[in-house]
């Protein structure tokens, strides 16, 4: 039901190493009772971090990988044979035992990562370090600038494949949507330094990919997407969302990009281009609750729409996404490298539950200030 209201950073000391530390494939939730038939129809292995061996090994770096989209791009890439070293400050463990990983697989994935300890930032240890270990493939999932790739371009003159992380936030607010890949791009857009990487990528002449997200989610999302509506949900709150509630939006779910990522690898078809990745539907941000409630076994959630302009959050946000249609067309990905989604959202949804939130794990507590500001001025003018 719906009603309305009035419109750490310490110093790191470089270093290589090979992990010692000891997954099962993280193979995606048991979704509820009224899942379970589709299930048994051919989805049973819907989401499970599987793939065949690779031809061709290859040395792999990820700068990054230690959060959310290179946990499961690394296991990807181990599974298939190739020799992967993660790129971080080491702040975080390299390997983490995941829910749902068995001991034995997560035994072999952390016997083989290997790690890369240093600040990219400090370029004359990019271009040092990198040039020494001969890297055939780069993935960049944590760049946000040009000037951070700049070094890793020159110590590798031999790069066979630059894959980048870059993001759907480059394209031109529009009126006509879906954003396909040749659309208009925002050179103000807070995702320019994403923008700017692409042009630069293309500038050196080196074979790259750039992948375009939309809003990703899936366990360990560290972003606050499905996260905030199933903290409301659990504390039995009402949900407050800008607006009509009819704004479009697009999910992706972690393991379909990183499975995307997969596929654009040693891939002549996905030289020098450019891809949008996300999930199949688009939802509105009323049925995006609604799918969160049903993912984790929540009642019908009560919607309480309001007009943001009549609202001073402060510096506080008070919705997780922008107050817009915001979607992009995802046929190129699928026509030219033959790459699908595999998770409805409803699906998606409930594997991120039950293997993170509804186990008790969440990257950042409730705050629900800014909804009872919301939720206050509803009960004085109700």
């Amino acid at each position: 039901m719906a009603r309305m209201v009035p419109l750490q950073q310490q110093t790191t000391h470089p270093g290589f190493s090979l992990l010692t530390s000891s997954l099962s494939d993280f193979n995606g939730a048991r979704l509820h009772s009224q899942l379970q038939f589709k299930r048994k129809m051919g989805l049973q292995n819907r989401g499970a971090l599987q793939v065949s061996a690779s031809s061709s090994s290859k040395n792999i770096l990820i700068m990054g990988g230690t959060r959310f989209i290179g946990i499961f791009l690394s296991r990807l890439l181990v599974k298939e044979g190739h020799q992967v070293t993660l790129f971080t400050r080491g702040k975080a463990p390299i390997a983490q035992q995941l829910p749902g990983e068995s001991d034995q697989d997560f035994a072999d994935f952390s016997s083989k990562i290997l790690h890369l300890k240093g600040d990219r930032k400090d370029s004359d240890f990019v271009k040092t370090s990198l040039s020494a270990k001969g890297f055939n493939v780069v993935y960049d999932i944590n760049g946000r600038e040009a000037v951070e790739v700049e070094p890793i371009i020159e110590a590798l003159p031999n790069l066979e494949q630059f894959v980048y992380c870059s993001s759907a936030g480059v394209y031109l607010k529009s009126d006509l949507l879906p954003h396909s890949e040749v659309d208009a791009v925002d050179p103000k857009s807070r995702h320019k330094g994403k923008l700017e990487t692409e042009s630069f990528l293309e500038s050196t002449g080196v074979n790259w990919t750039s992948i375009r997200p939309v809003y990703i989610y899936g366990p360990l999302n560290y972003n606050p997407v499905e996260e905030w509506f199933f903290h409301r949900l659990k504390a039995g709150r009402p949900i407050p969302i800008p607006n009509s509630g009819i704004q479009m939006t697009q999910l992706g779910h972690v393991k379909d990009l990183a499975k995307a990522f997969i596929t654009v690898l040693g891939n002549e078809k996905a030289s020098k281009e450019v891809f949008n990745i996300s999930g199949e539907k688009y939802v509105t941000f009323d049925g995006l609750a609604r799918a969160c409630a049903k993912a984790g076994g929540f009642p019908e959630p009560e919607l309480v729409h309001y007009n943001p302009k009549e609202y001073d959050f402060g510096k506080k946000k008070a919705f997780p996404f922008r107050d817009q249609h915001f979607f992009a067309s995802i046929d190129k990905a699928k026509h030219v490298l033959g790459w699908k989604p595999e998770f409805d959202l409803v699906e998606g949804l409930t594997d991120s539950y039950e293997l993170d939130f509804g186990r008790g794990t969440f990257r950042k507590e409730a705050d629900f200030s800014t909804d009872d500001i919301i939720l206050g001025k509803s009960l004085v003018t109700a």
